[in-house]
């Protein structure tokens, strides 16, 4: 069997608004935490806790989202402004 390879490259990712969104998500699943809070019992009755618990951990790991893409847009930031002045000197020390 032969490999398959593809006929052309792979697009470069987009790149958009990430902190905005991990934010804007982690803030969604927070307040639908919050919604659902004052039903607990209801939920407890009718077997559907879990839901409670899915929007918590969705803001939990949201929180850690937050942290990460935030860090990630720092370092392309430092690496494009460190890059940048130096991609347009060609000549070295005289």
């Amino acid at each position: 069997m032969a490999k398959w390879t593809p006929a052309h490259e792979a697009p470069d990712p987009l790149e958009g608004p990430v902190v905005a969104t991990v934010t804007g998500g982690t803030i969604i699943w927070f307040v639908l935490f919050l919604v659902q809070l004052p039903f607990y019992g209801w939920f407890d009755d009718h077997g559907h806790l879990w839901w409670l618990w899915t929007c918590a951990a969705g803001a939990a790991l949201g929180l850690i989202g937050i942290w990460y893409v935030r860090g990630r847009d720092a370092a392309l930031k430092r690496a494009a402004a460190e890059a940048g002045p130096a991609a347009g000197t060609t000549s070295g020390p005289a």
